[in-house]
């Protein structure tokens, strides 16, 4: 596998060169799809591929809903497949109504 470069904008409070990307790989992507370039965002679909980023992202502990929806579109899934969409659902933060 090569290497994966991607910059370090999603990587500000922490070495991105000290993970390991088969270790971290979720974690790795969380970051990137959240806070990462499209640059980032492509290196990271072309380093993972397209099958193993669809089956770990959902996963995901947490994504910002505008990141759901586009997975949901490049994927052709539906939100209640995320594991971070669905427990959201089950426990809503009570301040917001």
């Amino acid at each position: 596998m090569n290497e994966l470069r991607v910059s370090n904008k999603a990587f500000w409070d922490i070495e991105f060169s000290k993970l390991n990307p088969e270790k971290s790989a979720l974690f790795i992507m969380q970051k990137v799809f959240n806070y990462g370039s499209w640059s980032d965002q492509m290196a990271l679909l072309q380093f993972y591929g397209i099958e193993r980023t669809k089956k770990e992202i959902l996963h995901a502990a947490y994504l910002r809903e505008p990141v759901i929806s586009f997975l949901c579109t490049i994927f052709q899934l539906e939100k209640q497949d995320f594991k971070c969409y669905t427990a959201k659902q089950l426990h809503p933060l009570p301040w917001l109504y």
